[in-house]
């Protein structure tokens, strides 16, 4: 098997960090050497976060190079805008469709992009759902990065069971069944 790079990109407290866990988790539990790197930058203050995971027979580094993902996955809609040329030209983007304002739209200092999925969808295969409404009708929005996650794992290589078992050994013991139905929204989710 040739090395596999995900990418998944969002905003400080969005849950970039707990979605690596699992997809390091899964692909380590099926034998892959993997490799993990996550870069914070202001997450604290609601700034970029953005975690690399590379996985397959021997993997020398985490980082991801521009052109190189076989899978992004982004949490918000500008984070998927400013992370795409990390894609390769067969890649998938899963994007959450979720507007978040930098600091500098709220200031008015700049304007947020108009139609960013429409002009994603141009030059990458773009699958979108607005997972934070899904969250909602499962009773918890912190579910969100989960069912984008589900989302996702239909463009992987691993059984849906194994996801499953990932999730349960990797979330909070209370948290387990509602991710369980989070990721199953997003697996479900008609793509």
């Amino acid at each position: 098997m040739t090395t596999k790079s995900i990418m998944i990109v969002g905003v400080g407290g969005q849950g970039t960090l707990l979605t690596s866990r699992i997809l390091g988790g899964i692909t380590s539990g099926a034998g892959y050497d993997v490799k993990l790197s996550e870069v914070h930058g202001m997450a604290q203050r609601g700034g970029s976060v953005v975690t690399f995971v590379r996985y397959g027979e021997t993997v020398a580094e985490p980082i991801v190079e521009e052109g190189q993902a076989d899978v992004l996955i982004a949490f918000e809609r500008l984070e998927a805008l400013r992370y795409a040329h990390f894609l390769k030209k067969d890649g998938v983007l899963i994007v959450n469709d979720w507007r978040i304002e930098p600091i500098t739209v709220v200031t008015g200092a700049a304007q947020y992009p108009e139609d960013i999925i429409g002009t994603l969808r141009k030059s990458h295969k773009v699958y979108a759902i607005n997972a934070m409404e899904e969250a909602l009708k499962l009773g918890n929005a912190k579910t969100f990065n989960v069912i984008v996650l589900g989302m996702a794992a239909r463009h992987m290589d691993f059984p849906k069971e194994d996801w499953l078992e990932t999730i349960e050994k990797t979330v909070p013991p209370k948290t387990v069944e509602i991710n369980k139905k989070a990721f199953l929204a997003g697996y479900e989710s008609g793509i």
